[in-house]
């Protein structure tokens, strides 16, 4: 039987599970410093704690159940690792730079259903939701290798925008989340991390209601009904009324801003008419929303797609300006590396088939 990780749990799961078992309440507080502020890699690291409990856990548990399998680094310090999971299968994590600290963005899935069909992650339909544990995982061998470098750097910032849809994996993404922000662990502050969602409205409004205090990204990428659903096909399940209400929802409920996410495609979602309806459908909320307009990283599955040119860029942000809409351009990163989220792992495996297939 496999074992679980032990980073899975949160601080309050693993107290009552030692209680219940016979152990002091101190013992949590010991085994969780030495996790997440030591950082131990074993258990027989954990020489603080009594030998019974150290083989208590030893016998329930695991820490580290993901393998490095391919390590990328770009000229510009974005590091992608490729990590292998206990059944083999495959995701990617993703370490960046900013003038404002380390930050480290995190998969949920192993492969994604959702469909936008200008995404590499979707090439590779959803096999499974990650654990708690294999989510908080990808951030601790970050941490490790960050450790393993001696210039004291630390994780500082949190983007949930790897491979899969947070949303439709929630008890653990929220599991990963209690876990992150705990003072006695990690300690990332809530302002510090974003979640991404395609858009499941239901939980939207679920999100709002459990008050998590982070950040919350939509990935929109079109402004109206017909053109979203032509290239994410959730729109189908949540149109964009839908959506707007659940985002007004979530404004008032938490009386936080909302990151709008939107990827410019050449001659698709980027003319100016298109900035125009952008700035409109959020009118009356513009002081409560901030647009990030990405550029496309080009993946050879999707050809049909192609990257907006500088200047088209520069025509829709200014046009979204004039209509009082806070936006940027965001930052690349990465770029002479698999930039793409999810194309790693697609070229990985499709290696790996073609090796199986001539050996």
């Amino acid at each position: 039987m496999m074992k679980h990780s032990i980073y899975g749990l949160t601080f309050e799961q693993l107290t009552a599970w030692l209680l219940e078992r016979g152990h002091k309440k101190f013992r949590a507080t010991q085994v969780w410093e030495l996790l997440y502020r030591k950082r131990v890699t074993r258990f027989s690291e954990m020489t603080e704690v009594n030998q019974d409990c150290v083989a208590l856990l030893e016998e329930n548990f695991v820490i580290q159940t993901l393998t490095e399998h391919v390590k990328q680094e770009a000229s510009d310090g974005t590091v992608k690792f490729l990590f292998k999971l206990q059944d083999g299968n495959l995701i990617e994590t993703v370490l960046m730079k900013h003038k404002y600290g380390l930050s480290v963005c995190v998969t949920t899935q192993v492969g994604c259903n959702i469909g936008c069909s200008f995404c590499a992650s979707g090439l590779l339909k959803k096999t499974r939701d990650l654990s708690s544990g294999e989510i908080v995982e990808q951030i601790m061998n970050v941490q490790h290798h960050l450790d393993q470098k001696g210039e004291g750097e630390k994780v500082s910032h949190i983007v949930v925008m790897g491979i899969g849809e947070p949303f439709d994996n929630f008890e653990n993404m929220n599991n990963f989340l209690n876990i992150m922000v705990d003072a006695k662990g990690l300690a990332i502050g809530t302002k510090h991390i974003t979640v991404s969602t395609s858009g499941i409205v239901d939980k939207i409004y679920e999100f709002a209601d459990i008050s998590q205090r982070v950040n919350l990204a939509i990935s929109l990428h079109a402004p109206n009904n017909e053109l979203r659903t032509q290239i994410m096909k959730i729109n189908r399940a949540f149109p964009l009324e839908q959506l707007m209400d659940a985002m007004r929802y979530y404004i008032e409920k938490t009386n936080r801003r909302i990151t709008i996410e939107y990827i410019l495609l050449k001659d698709v979602n980027d003319h100016v008419e298109e900035a125009i309806q952008l700035g409109a459908l959020f009118a009356d909320i513009k002081n409560r929303v901030y647009i990030n307009l990405i550029p496309y990283n080009p993946v050879d599955e999707h050809s049909q797609y192609q990257r907006s040119t500088q200047e088209t860029v520069l025509a829709f942000y200014d046009t979204l300006k004039k209509q009082g809409i806070n936006c940027k351009i965001r930052q690349e990163h990465g770029t002479d590396i698999d930039a793409a989220c999810g194309q790693l792992r697609s070229k990985q495996i499709k290696k790996d088939k073609e090796i199986s297939i001539n050996s």
